[in-house]
């Protein structure tokens, strides 16, 4: 009888391992969905010692905050930008609607003057004086102050509605410089973002640590043609500052933004089920942050550099994200030795080690707002 419980665990992992080898034998993804950390054994394992490690996004800590600033720069001033110009455009309605009225009351105050000029104005003692009796005369007071009262009131009601009409036009000069103003600022951070890269390019070159980019990340040539839900706004159109306040459903385990999340489950609604890392306790990246995620384009995990099916699962992963860019919050996408910035597009972009993860040719990374 002591040795049912030790015979029983000893079948139950035989088991195991004759289903972990014929799904190998069958062609059978061996890794879970994205969300789902992979099933315990050795296929975990070695996914996880696949896994990109340390500061893998490439370049330097200085470059990343580089980028980071100047992706989130540009959209906050595409934002209000947009802004901006749904203000104009409500104000151009709300002008034209108030020159409607002007009219009305210029035509209306323009009767009244002339019939002053034509027939003269009432005069108020000669009105008075005219009454026959102390009736008339009470009614011809009450008609000269209703006659007053109304040519008050017009007059009023068309200097009110000049004052609007003119601050509207004020208003609209205003959204106007706006606009302006953020066009500048979009076209600054997009300065500063090709600025940076050109940089540390340069100096990787000095260093001869960069690899040649001739093969580079044909990152433009994915299919993808799925649309993604909006994460969550703001209702002037801004993104909410969000936390690494949730847990990370992926074998990485810590925590990730509501808006990482999102990105994530939209993937996977899309069909982009392959192994997936998000947060990283350590590194100076988005990962530690809870703002990234890296999409493996092996079935299996983090290999070496994608090639055939690999690398197009790659490219049309990294074109959905570039297609859902604005409803994602997408801060950037590095793949196969290229960066996407939402402000420049396709960039070149690659790491100091040289190595497939630091170069991102066996995973897409994702960086969210």
């Amino acid at each position: 009888m002591p040795v049912v419980g030790p015979v029983r665990r000893t079948a139950a992992r035989v088991a195991a391992l004759m289903v972990a080898t014929l799904a190998l034998g069958a062609g059978v993804d061996p890794v879970t969905p994205a969300l789902a950390a992979p099933a315990v054994g050795p296929l975990a394992a070695a996914a996880a010692a696949k896994a990109p490690n340390g500061d893998d996004e490439g370049g330097t800590e200085k470059l990343r905050e580089q980028l980071d600033a100047a992706s989130k720069g540009w959209i906050d001033a595409r934002t209000a930008l947009a802004r901006s110009t749904k203000r104009q455009k409500d104000l151009g309605v709300q002008l034209k609607a108030i020159e409607g009225e002007l009219g009305v009351r210029d035509a209306k105050v323009g009767e009244i003057a002339g019939v002053a000029y034509r027939t003269g104005r009432l005069g108020t003692a000669a009105v008075l004086l005219d009454s026959g009796s102390p009736d008339a005369f009470m009614e011809r007071a009450a008609t000269l102050d209703q006659v007053a009262a109304n040519e008050d009131r017009a007059l009023r009601g068309l200097l009110d509605t000049r004052d609007r009409a003119n601050r509207t036009k004020i208003a609209l000069d205003t959204e106007i410089i706006e606009q302006r103003k953020q066009v500048l600022v979009m076209a600054k951070r997009k300065q500063q973002a090709e600025q940076a890269l050109e940089v540390a390019a340069a100096e990787a070159k000095r260093e001869a640590a960069q690899r040649s980019t001739s093969s580079g990340g044909n990152g433009t040539r994915g299919t993808s043609t799925a649309n993604a839900d909006p994460a969550p706004r703001n209702s002037d159109g801004s993104w909410p500052s969000e936390s690494c306040s949730v847990d990370d459903p992926t074998p990485a385990d810590g925590c990730i933004t509501p808006r990482t999340l999102h990105a994530l489950e939209q993937a996977k609604a899309a069909g982009f089920t392959r192994y997936v890392s998000c947060h990283r306790p350590s590194g100076s990246g988005e990962h530690p942050k809870g703002r990234a995620c890296d999409f493996a384009a092996e079935k299996g995990g983090f290999g070496g550099d994608a090639t055939g099916g690999d690398k197009t699962y790659g490219n049309n992963l990294a074109a959905y994200f570039i297609r859902n860019a604005d409803r994602l919050a997408v801060l950037y996408v590095i793949w196969y030795r290229q960066i996407w910035l939402p402000s420049s597009g396709w960039k070149s972009y690659s790491g100091a080690g040289g190595d497939p993860s630091s170069d991102h040719t066996n995973h897409v990374h994702l960086s969210v707002y």
